[in-house]
């Protein structure tokens, strides 16, 4: 009660924010006649002018009147668009570092332009994230025209980049890019031996396109960087065949959809057990003995596999490949692969050929990647239902930024029938229905399996549509320009972050695009192109008068943001429209989610097949189930980033002291105080504190300083000495070991020793960070089980991950100093073929190894000297696979760096 007076009172939190933007609006307006009058040079001059009042101290915010109304008239001349007064208001939001949520076909691509101007001014960069590689080629395309206008320079990042053109992107003022690409490259960066070789810039504003789908649908699943792990493809395979005949006994295994997990049954342990020991993967000992533990783990993925992934709908089978879609939007997502050796159980499933499972080199979620940058923002058409995880998670405010004009769209109460063959029967009537009278269609599914079960019905009865899913994910541009034309009828997987609006009458810069590219005479464009205008502004009344587009959704899905960007396709910018959903107690919202007394209930109100039930209280009660799912669905990603962020906190340790590293120019004191700590530790594991010599674990020492430090000290004698005590033996064995490597440097020459020294230091960190990202996978798999001994997981894993993190680098010290203590210089019998090669005095290769020229070895793990790609070609073109190394190792050149090139 006292929150509804003070919302009449006061208004929401909501309206007064948009008052006190609103404020701002007669401000920039009162500007532009003034910002008119400028010619191109002058408003271009305009940039410079604000960088420099931004260098000499002034707040960006001061600046925004000014800039925006700036924005805005070079909007006007080079796109032939003007920023309404609702666009200005979501720059705002976006520029506070807040998302804004404006209705489809609002122009938010046009809106972020303003914020995206004023962030750059400051000449940190700004990054653009978007859904799709699409998405940013199109949006850099276009806005990098009004950009360059202004003087500012713009890069995308898509696949398939080098790392030149990369780091050129991301000097840009402005840089496009996919989530995936921003977060994969800032992994890479912490994987490269030189910050020369970094391509990324410290971070500064990202303004997130389609933030929910980003923040929240995506967020799910972490980025990883693989590295190739022991080949178990045949274990897969003999694993799979005993579980596809298992899953066939129901009894063996029990399934909960809403949890989306699967486990044996007692019963069913003994079965895959005496199943697994007839076909000869299980020889010894019981399915969970600790020397099994491999089998069980491919038994538990290839049971998942078999009972809760389904072909045509969390994956399909592409030139050989398993491919997954993407949940939310619909998409293939090549590339993408599940980890822990699902995605090989799957492929396992599907008789393709089981790729090799990979090992994690480095890894980040989403909510932790997007928090490292100082200033984020986003914007969307559906934020507000997930308003409390956007602040939760990452301290961001929704902003509803009102419509330019009035919605007209009406949206009808949901049909509910008993069958899914009554749903779609009654959906393709009213398709046809619709159609006839020139209204276009535009029907959402939730997967390929179903679009196409509905597109086999319009089939038989003759009614043309087209259907948009992954498997013509090419298409897309030229069917969504399609969408809107008279009678259209479209059939589309999950409309979610598709970017491209449906224009009613047909997307006329589309469909001139498409046109102009199959007519080769130039001369003929310009009529083609009028005529097309024509043509689409008679369709565009048409389909007005119609009543504008009309959706179907034939499934509520588990989020009500998905429902309500598909619903958001039609109405846009004043344009009338309607929308109504289909559901069936069949639908795996009801079923999973709904009573079981609903179907019941149908049967005693005396519901007959093809009748369906329709009343707003329904629609409410679903919307309850679905506040329900998101609910969980919140909690599973919160608990997920509860325990990433342990892991987050370790990673930003590791990433700045790899970075320090790698800026510092010479780190022998690094490697001397890493050396100083390994033998202190070393003597004092076998020099009990205030124990006579006799106690002393003399010989063992010995054996550790020569494992150690591949030195073979007197220790024994040592021992024997008067007065001799831990303290003295840890100062000689710190001399001997100092003298040895000043005498390593001396033969190698101090400035290639200090190239050694970095990457020696640099490869043994990755290394035991590799391991330790490892082990912390394997500690994350079980420590829910602690839960049964009354103590709180996520403690215990925090405390275990400490300890793992202390033995990490301990081992990293350990394995610097024993890799140091093997340096040697090796006399390589010459080739011809090398003659030329020179080492330049900071270290850096050039050219093949000269035959004269003594050559550093570092007894390591082939491949573990950093060389740069540029000469790993040189030395692929240069020497044959079966000779020495031109690293100097001492290997085949097939056994070492040949691998790499």
């Amino acid at each position: 009660m006292f929150a509804s007076l003070a919302r009449a009172l006061f208004g929401t939190a909501n309206d007064r924010s948009l008052k006190a933007y609103q404020r701002r609006v007669p401000e920039i307006n009162a500007l532009e006649p003034s910002i008119q009058a400028l010619d191109d040079a002058a408003l271009r001059a305009k940039t410079e002018e604000f960088r420099q009042r931004i260098a000499s101290g002034e707040r960006q915010d001061k600046l925004l009147p000014e800039a925006f109304a700036v924005c805005r008239e070079a909007a006007r001349r080079v796109l032939g668009m003007r920023h309404f007064d609702v666009q200005l208001i979501g720059g705002m939001v976006l520029n506070s570092g807040r998302i804004a949520e404006m209705r489809t076909g609002e122009g938010k691509t046009l809106v972020a332009t303003l914020a995206v101007y004023l962030s750059a001014l400051a000449g940190k960069g700004v990054h653009v994230v978007t859904v799709n590689d699409y998405l940013a080629r199109r949006d850099a395309e276009e806005m990098s025209q009004l950009y360059s206008f202004l003087g500012l320079t713009t890069g995308v990042i898509v696949p398939n980049l080098s790392d030149d053109e990369r780091r050129a992107a991301y000097a840009s003022d402005i840089t496009y890019g996919t989530n995936n690409e921003f977060g994969f490259d800032y992994l890479r960066d912490n994987m490269k031996y030189t910050l020369e070789e970094m391509v990324q810039r410290p971070f500064h504003h990202a303004i997130v396109d389609e933030v929910d789908s980003i923040l929240i649908d995506e967020a799910r699943t972490p980025l990883i960087i693989s590295g190739p792990a022991d080949d178990s493809s045949d274990l897969y395979r003999s694993v799979d065949e005993v579980v596809a005949r298992l899953v066939k006994e129901p009894e063996v295994y029990d399934k909960d959809e809403k949890l989306r997990t699967v486990i044996l049954t007692e019963a069913g342990s003994d079965r895959v057990e005496e199943m697994l020991r007839e076909a000869g993967v299980l020889s010894e000992g019981g399915l969970y003995d600790i020397h099994n533990i491999a089998v069980m783990h491919h038994v538990q993925q290839s049971l998942r596999a078999h009972t809760l992934f389904a072909r045509d709908v969390d994956y399909i089978v592409r030139g050989g490949k398993v491919v997954i879609i993407d949940e939310f939007t619909g998409r293939m997502m090549d590339g993408r692969r599940y980890s822990d050796g699902l995605h090989q159980a799957l492929e396992a499933k599907e008789h393709v050929e089981v790729q090799p499972e990979n090992q994690t080199l480095a890894s980040i979620t989403f909510q932790n990647y997007f928090r490292l940058y100082p200033k984020l923002s986003g914007m969307t058409g559906t934020a507000m239902t997930e308003a409390d995880e956007f602040a939760e998670i990452y301290n961001l405010e929704v902003v509803e930024i009102p419509t330019n004009l009035p919605v007209a769209r009406v949206d009808t109460d949901d049909e509910v029938y008993i069958t899914a063959r009554e749903k779609y029967e009654a959906v393709a009537k009213l398709i046809q229905e619709v159609s006839a009278t020139g209204q276009p269609v535009l029907v959402g599914t939730t997967s390929i399996e179903k679009s196409e079960h509905l597109s086999s019905l319009l089939k038989q009865a003759k009614i043309r549509h087209n259907v948009l899913n992954a498997r013509f994910h090419e298409m897309e541009s030229q069917i969504i320009a399609q969408a809107g034309a008279p009678g259209a009828i479209t059939i589309a997987t999950n409309m979610a972050g598709r970017g491209t609006d449906i224009k009613l009458g047909g997307n006329v810069d589309m469909l001139i695009r498409q046109q102009l590219e199959t007519i080769e005479d130039e001369s003929a464009h310009e009529s083609a192109a009028l005529r097309l205008r024509e043509e689409i502004a008679k369709n565009h009344g048409q389909v007005r008068e119609a009543g504008g587009l009309y959706v179907i959704g034939t499934e509520r899905h588990e989020s009500r943001r998905i429902d309500n960007q598909l619903r958001g396709r039609s109405g846009r910018q004043g344009d009338p429209g309607a929308s109504r959903f289909f559901l069936s107690l069949e639908d795996d919202l009801m079923r999973i989610f709904g009573s079981d007394r609903m179907s019941g209930m149908w049967t005693k109100m005396g519901i007959k097949e093809g009748e369906a039930i329709v009343h707003p209280w329904l629609n409410g009660a679903l919307a309850r189930a679905q506040k329900k799912v998101e609910a969980r669905n919140f909690d599973m990603r919160k608990n997920v980033l509860k325990y990433d962020d342990v892991m987050n906190d370790q990673r930003k340790e590791v990433y700045a002291q790899r970075r320090e590293y790698m800026a510092m120019a010479d780190v022998s004191g690094i490697i001397q105080e890493l050396r100083e700590q390994s033998i202190d530790e070393c003597v004092h594991a076998r020099i009990p504190e205030k124990a006579y010599a006799e106690a002393w674990e003399s010989e063992e020492l010995e054996q550790d300083v020569l494992k150690l430090l591949n030195l073979n000290l007197p220790i024994r004698e040592w021992a024997k000495e008067d007065g001799m005590d831990a303290e003295m033996v840890i100062q000689r064995i710190d001399e001997a070991a100092t003298q040895a490597q000043a005498a390593r440097a001396a033969n190698i020459g101090p400035d290639i020793m200090r190239h050694i020294e970095k990457q020696v230091l640099l490869t043994s960190f990755d290394g035991v960070w590799k391991e330790h990202l490892h082990a912390l996978d394997q500690l994350r798999q079980g420590i829910g089980l602690r839960a049964y001994g009354q103590r709180d997981p996520l403690n215990e894993y925090k405390h275990e991950a400490f300890m793992l993190f202390t033995a990490m680098l301990d081992d990293m010290r350990n394995r610097v100093t024993m890799t140091m203590s093997r340096i040697e210089v090796m006399q390589p019998e010459p080739f011809p073929q090398f003659e030329g090669q020179a080492i330049a005095p900071n270290g850096e290769i050039s050219g093949p190894p000269p035959a004269h020229a003594g050559q550093v070895a570092p007894m390591a793990q082939a491949g573990e000297v950093h060389v740069s790609d540029a000469q790993l070609q040189a030395w692929a073109a240069e020497t044959p696979r079966n000779a020495p190394c031109p690293c100097g190792s001492g290997k085949k050149f097939k056994h070492c760096h040949g691998r790499l090139a």
